[in-house]
């Protein structure tokens, strides 16, 4: 019985230090990978629809020593103009809250054969929002300053989406051949 117990203990102290390993091994691996954490759009970047656009409390006034916000808000003569109703004329103007000059908050999505991939476009530059890529698909990402790649691979087939800004606003360029 006690020879049994040995066994078992041995088995089960060599089971639990290949699991530890191998899991070890597989984290270390894809914390180093091109892979970011997908990011949250914000909701005012998104198409409002005229029922929603009319029901939203106006923005509060940013002070003059609150830090910069990097989402863009909606203010009352934005939400006002674009409804087609012309701002009041007694309610002061809200004043937007600033955001970067590259930032433009077009959010486009690019469905290609070998996955998705979403750009934030931006007047002067770009942002990768995400890049899923479809079953069987392997996925790499390349960002440099004034480019980024994203290239989904299986077999031998690659599918890429290039979005570039150097000199220009951010143009998108799918190369599935």
């Amino acid at each position: 019985m006690q020879r049994g117990l040995v066994h078992a203990m041995a088995w089960t102290l060599a089971t639990g230090a290949a699991v530890t390993l191998s899991w070890w091994g597989v984290h270390t691996v894809m914390s180093g990978t091109a892979y970011d954490r997908p990011l949250a759009v914000p909701l005012t970047t998104q198409p409002l629809s005229s029922s929603t656009r009319n029901s939203l409390p106006p923005s509060p006034e940013a002070s003059p020593s609150a830090s910069p916000s990097p989402e863009p808000s909606v203010s009352a003569s934005a939400s006002a103009s674009a409804s087609g109703a012309p701002p009041s004329a007694g309610a002061p103007a809200a004043k937007p809250s600033p955001k970067p000059s590259s930032r433009g908050g077009n959010v486009k999505a690019y469905p290609v054969s070998g996955g998705r991939v979403v750009f934030d476009l931006g007047v002067s530059s770009a942002e990768l929002v995400s890049a899923t890529p479809a079953a069987g698909w392997r996925m790499q990402v390349w960002k440099q300053d004034y480019w980024i790649r994203v290239t989904f691979s299986r077999d031998s087939r690659e599918v890429s989406v290039f979005c570039t800004w150097h000199d220009h606003p951010p143009v998108v360029e799918v190369v599935d051949p």
